[in-house]
């Protein structure tokens, strides 16, 4: 993810922090702060905040452990102000297995919970007046509140929760995938909407309305990602790439491609030399090198080498979920070394509106 930093690695999986995280860090310390807050009652507050995401990045874990378990990879995990988010390379193949992995982030907080509230009793920080007054507890008492609130937050039966992805998995052990994706989408939005009224009329709470908001465009981009991906089914990428393109060689200058980009649609091209890829330059990369003054630049100096090539004979839905990550919009389609076609989202985002058009139109798509 963009804007993020590395901060460790565990079981062969990179963990990131967002730039965004620190806006809360800072947020946090600024409340203690105005609040009347000394050094250490600051720093107290910023630990409690760390410790909670320390519980969010082995909640993550947990998802991605289990999901190596079914042979599915995890890209990386991010920490993000609204909580972490681990990139599985795919969904689960199996409605079960999706239900495991779901369930796998939450128990890792029930777990958690289950070890600190022994431990914090031991330290004798147990009392009966914490079932009258529980935010006035110890720190260690209100990081096992915290770990049940993730438990029951993440529960909620909508996206991008893991109660969403266990509905859907549900869902999916009687109906197909993509029907149960729906109806999973449906009951989360009508989750959202519940939300974001209760937090306008009922608490006062603006955030959560917000909250409300971000659920039911995510439970609408959940079910159109899993039904473009369905709808892409069976296509291979030779099928679906484009033949009609330009290229570039390495020593050609970057005017050369300014006029290749002004006399079509084509936006990224492939840098070749001896009929092999050895580059692509995108369009932003061509808009970084003329805000420089590059226009007279070979193309090699502005080309990213760091590409991702596919394979004709590759199904695209396969393809799209094993890149589903990228930054890249273009990806060189190549059999050997030799160039075949181009991949470009935007020609598969045609693709489909021409076979859902036919499919309106009782043509087989």
């Amino acid at each position: 993810m963009r804007w993020s930093w590395k901060i460790g690695t565990f079981a062969d999986i990179g963990v990131y922090v967002h730039v965004t995280f620190l806006l809360l860090l800072g947020f946090v310390g600024y409340n203690a702060w105005a609040g009347g807050g000394n050094a250490a009652e600051i720093a107290g507050s910023l630990a409690f905040i760390l410790a909670i995401f320390g519980c969010v990045v082995l909640h993550e874990f947990g998802h991605a452990l289990t999901a190596r378990h079914f042979g599915i990879k995890t890209r990386d995990i991010t920490l993000l102000p609204i909580g972490g988010v681990a990139r599985l390379e795919r969904i689960p193949r199996e409605p079960w297995q999706e239900f495991l992995v779901a369930l796998a982030g939450p128990a890792v907080n029930v777990v958690i919970a289950a070890i600190l509230l022994p431990v914090m009793i031991g330290m004798g920080l147990w009392s009966r007046d914490l079932l009258l007054n529980p935010l006035g507890g110890s720190l260690v008492f209100q990081l096992v509140l915290s770990n049940v609130a993730l438990v029951l937050f993440n529960m909620l039966p909508a996206f991008p929760m893991d109660g969403g992805r266990v509905l859907r998995a549900l869902l999916a052990m009687k109906f197909d995938y993509v029907q149960a994706t729906r109806w999973a989408a449906r009951i989360g939005q009508g989750m959202a909407v519940l939300i974001g009224l209760a937090g306008i009329f009922w608490l006062d709470n603006p955030f959560m309305a917000l909250i409300g908001v971000f659920i039911w465009f995510s439970a609408a981009q959940e079910a159109q990602q899993v039904q473009v991906r369905y709808a892409l089914q069976g296509i291979l990428v030779r099928n679906a790439m484009i033949t009609d393109f330009r290229t570039l060689a390495p020593g050609e200058s970057v005017a050369r491609a300014v006029e290749l980009l002004l006399s079509g649609t084509q936006e990224d091209f492939p840098v070749v030399e001896e009929g092999r890829v050895v580059g692509i330059l995108t369009r932003v990369d061509l808009a970084r090198a003329l805000a420089q003054g590059g226009t007279h630049w070979p193309v090699e100096r502005a080309m990213r080498t760091d590409f991702v090539s596919v394979d004709g004979s590759e199904p695209v839905q396969n393809v799209l979920e094993r890149l589903g990550g990228s930054e890249y919009q273009t990806f060189p389609v190549v059999h050997g070394e030799q160039l075949e076609g181009l991949l470009t989202l935007q020609h598969l985002r045609e693709l489909l509106m021409v076979q859902a058009a036919l499919g309106e139109q009782g043509h087989p798509a």
